[in-house]
């Protein structure tokens, strides 16, 4: 299982961070170069069917070990990096035997993974940690899930005597931007149904995600000299700043957990004469999704009833939908995850993804497709860390959920 942290060690220091403005799939060159790397190291360890597609999607089969039918399961992780905090290069450390207390990851910037910040940091004592040197992202998310598939089809190549059914793996390009299902070729991967390994602390089992929306608002102001602006001007600025503050206060990330929504402002960019805002919108409940997005609306009209029309417009396109209703169906494929970690000695943690994974959007394009742990904590940043033992045991969880679909049928 020591291969699981080589594995990772090696792969996070490849850039892969995605990008929202190339128009292209993959997003950025070394998310294909990755992809080529992987397709050649998974041919080098036995695997077959291995292919790689021009939008840089691997797949790749570990073959039956029984002759009984049995369904063919999956397994699927991304290969980017969030743009939202930088993935070049990376520079991994290994904290053996961590014993507690404060990690200083960069001592010359003064940089520290404070225990008051970040306290689930003090569960992990006595274990293995791979953090940062503070200047980076650490690519946990999801190259702990890449690392953790690559090593558990390794090793059931190396040992036909565990019976198992016919197995995919598949690794997808650009999901930090929303991407990743987008040229997923389901019929060509032919799993019956599969699992992301994409989650976070040890035991996560996660098959409810939110109902996303992104919403562009545009809001169009008038220029005129201050000194002779009376009933003339039109600051686009400070109407965007009316919009804000007509949106609940408290319905936001840093306000908000378990199943509770929120509207997000991601940016915004102005002048007196133009100013645009991009929100996204997330929520579990379809209903309460879809009145976020009215309020959204009915906001502008408000706007535009107040300054004229055309002041405020806004676009709002949905991302993708809470994966509980495909899931929902065929629970068995939430218990073999679930029964699989108990049986490794992992407690599960049932709970909703405050976010989306490529396996809410699979769900939807016909693989159910739940999401498992993968071990990092404190993603898309500089304190970002993941456990080895955490990634060790998201290796045996593959393992015996190959078991127990075999045994179950």
């Amino acid at each position: 299982m020591e291969q699981v942290l080589n594995r990772f060690l090696k792969y996070v220091v490849v850039d892969t961070e995605s990008d929202t403005d190339t128009g292209l799939t993959p997003s950025t060159p070394g998310q294909m170069a990755f992809a080529e790397s992987l397709a050649e190291e998974l041919r080098s360890i036995g695997l077959e069917d291995v292919s790689l597609d021009k939008n840089g999607y691997v797949m790749a089969t570990v073959p039956a070990t029984i002759d009984e039918e049995v369904p063919v399961i999956g397994f699927v992780a991304h290969m980017d990096t969030s743009p939202d905090f930088s993935g070049r290069n990376v520079k991994p450390r290994v904290i053996e035997n961590y014993a507690g207390g404060n990690v200083v990851l960069n001592e010359e910037q003064d940089i520290v993974l404070k225990t008051d910040d970040f306290p689930e940091i003090e569960k992990y004592i006595h274990q293995d940690l791979v953090v940062t040197d503070g200047t980076t992202l650490l690519g946990a998310d999801d190259k702990a899930g890449v690392a953790e598939i690559v090593t558990a089809a390794e090793y059931l190549v190396n040992h036909p005597e565990i019976k198992h059914g016919k197995i995919r793996i598949g690794f997808t390009p650009d999901e930090e931007i929303g991407a990743g299902a987008d040229h997923f070729d389901v019929e060509k991967f032919g799993a019956e149904f599969a699992y992301t390994l994409d989650g976070s602390e040890i035991g996560e089992l996660e098959y409810e995600n939110f109902n996303a929306a992104g919403a562009q608002v545009t809001v169009n102001g008038r220029m005129v000299h201050p000194g002779y602006a009376k009933n003339k001007m039109r600051n686009s600025i400070r109407i965007a700043n009316q919009i804000m503050t007509m949106l609940p206060r408290h319905e936001t990330p840093e306000h908000t957990d378990g199943y509770e929504g929120f509207y997000h402002l991601m940016s915004f960019n102005g002048d007196v004469e133009k100013t645009e805002m991009v929100y996204i919108i997330r929520d579990f409940k379809r209903d309460r999704f879809e009145d976020r997005k009215r309020e959204m609306q009915h906001l502008i009209n408000k706007i535009n009833a107040e300054y004229g029309a055309g002041t405020a417009a806004v676009e709002i396109n949905d991302q993708y939908y809470n994966m509980r209703e495909k899931v929902e169906p065929v629970m068995h494929v939430v218990d073999f995850a679930k029964q699989a970690m108990e049986e490794v000695g992992v407690k599960p943690i049932v709970k909703p993804i405050r976010g989306g994974t490529d396996g809410s959007r699979l769900s939807y394009m016909g693989l159910p497709c739940p999401n498992i742990f993968a071990g990092g904590h404190n993603f898309h940043g500089r304190f970002e860390f993941v456990p080895v033992q955490s990634m060790q045991k998201a290796v045996e969880v593959i393992l015996k959920i190959s078991e127990l679909v075999a045994k179950k049928h």
